[in-house]
């Protein structure tokens, strides 16, 4: 029994690793992201490579051209923003993707303007900015939760869209995703996360608080698009009842939002190894080697 419990608790481990190892088989065969529609019947692993080769692309154009390119991810709790997240950056160069997913503001940062500290981690030239969650906190469990003022919540809605207008004027690709999932894959989710030990991380008090406000959340949701989903920076929602589907969905639509031309590599040469040069090695009983325990 306590084998059979292991297994369910570490498939998606395996899955994940499956997933990876698959993957990076063949990204030494770049010929397969010519661009294409998906068949009927596709696999889901062959699309994944398609789409991470043109993220790679996607990265080589924008550090080269300087763009700043921001995403946020927004949407229900255990809708799947985080499984997109991991593979839009699985194959790309960490200093020039990174994901943003702040924690609580501290008592320094609650005296601040609200956007402050989200200013901080704006792109640079040459960068892309996933932010996991966003300033639409003030709109969502801040507002619900009771966190922040009727004031503060109403000053939000009326700033925010001037704010992100101000940052495309700068030259920023902003995009935003709205992740939405049903209540009935929402309560899966979270009974899987609650007695899977691999996924309880994931869970926190406020996500099961969440489900007490429910409609709470909805109407907020509603609100939010009303003042923010503009022409110049839109609101698209990505539905994430099926996870695989979704993750598929929404890295094809970025990369369709970002003007980007495939650029070959540079041919390298590998130039000999240095020589010697009389250079002894330290004897190795003399070093620490972590244990082969494997």
């Amino acid at each position: 029994m306590a084998k059979n419990k292991r297994r369910i608790s570490s498939g998606e481990v395996f899955d994940a690793a499956r997933e990876t190892a698959k993957v990076e088989q063949y990204w030494v065969s770049p010929e397969r992201s010519s661009a294409r529609k998906p068949s009927k019947n596709y696999k889901y692993v062959d699309e994944l490579i398609y789409l991470q080769i043109e993220l790679i692309k996607m990265q080589e154009w924008v550090k080269r051209n300087g763009l700043k390119i921001c995403v946020i991810f927004e949407g229900r709790d255990a809708a799947g923003k985080g499984g997109v997240i991991k593979r839009i950056t699985d194959p790309l160069n960490p200093r020039i993707c990174r994901v943003v997913a702040l924690s609580t503001p501290t008592e320094k940062e609650r005296g601040q303007w609200y956007f402050q500290r989200y200013v901080r981690e704006l792109p640079a030239a040459g960068e892309i900015v996933l932010f996991d969650r966003s300033w639409y906190n003030r709109a969502g469990v801040e507002h619900v939760m009771g966190f922040c003022t009727e004031d503060e919540y109403q000053e939000f809605l009326h700033s925010c869209p001037i704010f992100e207008e101000l940052l495309i004027r700068s030259g920023i690709i902003l995009v935003k995703y709205w992740f939405s999932v049903n209540d009935e894959e929402q309560e899966t989710r979270f009974q899987d996360r609650m007695h899977n030990p691999i996924k309880r991380w994931k869970l926190s008090t406020m996500d099961v608080a969440s489900r007490e406000h429910w409609v709470d959340y909805s109407r907020c949701k509603d609100v939010m698009f009303a003042h923010t989903d503009t022409k110049k920076c839109p609101w698209y929602v990505v539905n994430s009842d099926k996870k695989k589907q979704s993750r598929l969905n929404c890295i094809a639509h970025l990369l369709s939002l970002v003007p980007y031309h495939d650029l070959k590599p540079a041919d390298i040469a590998l130039p000999p190894r240095q020589p010697d040069g009389g250079y002894r090695r330290p004897r190795l009983a003399d070093q620490r080697f972590v244990p082969e325990v494997y």
